[in-house]
């Protein structure tokens, strides 16, 4: 008789390893016999051998079943990963780089590198150059994105186009913020940009968030989110804030969406405890929770 020595299973003589583990069994020890009785030769060990290629991968392929799902989760936006990735599929941050916080608080938003790519929907955002960031999107069918019209760099010609319908118009034009907001619509190519220095600040938005935006620094959105604008109150902030009359508000519903915002510069992030306040320079402003 032969036993596992993982998991103690007997086996007959025929058998070389284990059915369970796929351990190389052993030959069990000798019975001792009553003295004065004939004790019967010890058999002589087999030779060693190699389980066939198949046994191999089949135990490979038991043994990688067996494994936990790992996954990486990024810093940035908390969105899971495979644990092969190098980037965020979500939002584009690099995998190996932790959060860069300073001792006062403030945590820098991640430098996305070149060709990056980013995944909404069916769709793909790939980011182009560190100095002046380009955003290249592959729109798949039943996707859409929505975007100031002059931030647009080139389309293919079979992407549709459109105007998305906004109230106010007139407020907005006096206000200086553009009034026409445009659409592209999946199938297609296209490609975006503030053309200027900076970094691109990638926000995948999740269901029921709500995101005020500086004016001037909204890249695009996708569809999903929906758009609109708030006053800012006060006539010494308006005239003093440095931000004009209104702030974008971005805001999702049941589902979620991507929003891209240019930032002129480094770009840091500081989230407020309860009672807790900062005092900012108004042109540093980019963004915050409504």
């Amino acid at each position: 008789m032969k036993h596992c020595p993982t998991c103690n299973r007997a086996y007959d003589e025929a058998k070389d390893f284990c059915g369970l583990d796929g351990t190389r069994l052993v030959e069990d020890a000798p019975t001792p016999y009553p003295v004065g009785q004939y004790s019967p030769p010890v058999a002589t060990p087999t030779p060693a051998t190699h389980a066939p290629p198949q046994v191999e991968q089949r135990r490979a392929a038991q043994a990688s079943a067996a494994d936990p799902l790992e996954r990486l989760r990024c810093e940035w936006c908390q969105a899971m990963n495979e644990k092969t990735a190098l980037s965020c599929r979500a939002c584009g941050a690099p995998l190996d780089v932790k959060n860069l916080i300073s001792e006062s608080g403030w945590r820098e938003a991640p430098r996305i590198k070149d060709m990056t790519e980013i995944h909404f929907g069916a769709s793909t955002c790939q980011v182009e150059g560190e100095i002046v960031p380009v955003a290249e999107l592959n729109l798949a069918t039943g996707d859409a994105v929505y975007f100031e019209h002059h931030v647009m760099l080139w389309k293919d010609d079979r992407t549709p186009m459109g105007v998305m319908p906004l109230q106010g118009g007139i407020k907005r034009a006096l206000a200086g913020m553009p009034f026409i907001i445009s659409l592209a619509y999946g199938p297609g190519r296209i490609a975006f940009s503030r053309d200027a220095t900076g970094e691109l600040v990638v926000m995948p938005l999740h269901p029921g968030m709500e995101l005020d935006v500086r004016e001037h620094a909204f890249l695009l959105a996708s569809h999903h989110i929906s758009y609109s604008y708030v006053r800012i109150k006060g006539l010494r902030n308006i005239l003093f804030g440095g931000q004009g009359m209104f702030m974008d508000r971005f805001v999702t519903g049941a589902q979620p969406g991507l929003l891209l915002l240019h930032g002129y510069g480094d770009v840091f992030e500081r989230v407020l405890q309860p009672g807790e306040s900062i005092m900012i320079e108004p042109g540093a402003f980019l963004y915050k929770d409504s």
